[in-house]
C-alpha cells in the first residue's frame, strides 16, 4: 500500500491550494498581468517571505497556475464527453468543443492566462508540467476527432499537397491520443484546432456579442460542419 502523506505534507498541500485559490481570485479581479507574489501574499495576510516557502518565484507560481488551469479545462472537456449520451446528431468532438467553450466563458481571466498576451518575462519550463497538461488536452480532441479510423485511412486523407519540409516536420511531431498520426491527419487536426479556438477567443473577448443568445448555436453548427468536412476527407475504407 502507498504510504499516507504525513501531517506536514497535508498541511503544505492545503496551504499550496489556498495560495493557488488566492492567486486565481487575484487574476479574476485584476487580470493575469497584475499577478505578483506580493499581491497574493497581501491577500492571504502573509508575508512574501512566507510565500517563498511554497513558491520561490513568480515564475514558479505562474507555472503552477497555468498547469492547474489547463488541467481544469481538460477536466471540463472530458466531463462533457463522459456525460454526453450517444447521439449521432451531436458527435463527441462537438461535445468536447462545447465543453471547452463553456469553461472559457465561465473563466475568462484564466482563459486569458492560457491564451492571451504572453506575460512579460515568463517562459514555461520546457517539457515541464504545463507541457504535460497541454498534451492531455490535445489527446482528448485527437481521440474524439479520429477515433474509428485506421492509420492507412488517415494517411490517405484528402488534403492540399504538403511541402516536403512541412511533411517531415509533421511526421516527427509527438501525439498523445491515438498514437502516431500521419501528416495529413495532423494537418487536419491543427486546422480544426485553429477554427475551434478562434471562435472561442472571439466570443470570450466580446467580438461576437452582436450575436447575443445565438452564439452557442452558431458555435455548435460551426463545429458540426467542421467535423463533417474533415470526415469527408478521410476515405471510408483503407486504400
Amino acid at each position: 500500500m502507498a504510504a499516507q502523506p504525513s501531517l506536514r505534507q497535508r498541511r503544505r498541500a492545503a496551504a499550496t491550494r489556498e495560495i493557488l485559490d488566492a492567486a486565481e481570485l487575484h487574476i479574476a479581479e485584476h487580470g493575469p498581468a497584475a499577478l505578483s507574489l506580493r499581491a497574493v501574499a497581501r491577500g492571504l495576510g502573509m508575508t512574501v517571505q512566507a510565500l517563498y516557502h511554497y513558491f520561490p518565484s513568480r515564475d514558479a507560481l505562474l507555472t503552477a497556475l497555468v498547469t492547474k488551469a489547463y488541467d481544469d479545462l481538460a477536466d471540463a472537456v472530458q466531463a462533457a464527453v463522459d456525460a454526453a449520451p450517444d447521439d449521432p446528431a451531436r458527435p463527441r468532438l462537438v461535445v468536447a468543443a462545447e465543453g471547452y467553450r463553456r469553461w472559457a466563458i465561465a473563466h475568462p481571466e484564466l482563459f486569458q492566462l492560457l491564451y492571451g498576451t504572453p506575460l512579460r518575462d515568463y517562459s514555461a519550463p520546457a517539457e515541464g508540467p504545463t507541457t504535460q497538461a497541454t498534451r492531455r488536452m490535445s489527446s482528448i480532441f485527437e481521440r474524439e476527432m479520429f477515433d474509428g479510423f485506421t492509420a492507412a485511412q488517415l494517411a490517405a486523407a484528402d488534403t492540399p499537397a504538403l511541402s516536403p519540409s512541412l511533411q517531415a516536420y509533421l511526421e516527427q511531431l509527438p501525439h498523445y491520443g491515438l498514437g502516431h498520426l500521419p501528416p495529413p491527419a495532423t494537418a487536419l487536426l491543427l486546422s480544426a484546432w485553429g477554427h475551434l479556438h478562434g471562435l472561442v477567443v472571439l466570443e470570450v473577448f466580446g467580438h461576437t456579442s452582436f450575436l447575443g443568445d445565438h452564439q452557442a448555436e452558431i458555435f455548435r453548427t460551426a463545429m458540426r460542419n467542421m467535423l463533417e468536412d474533415i470526415h469527408r476527407r478521410v476515405p471510408t475504407r483503407e486504400p
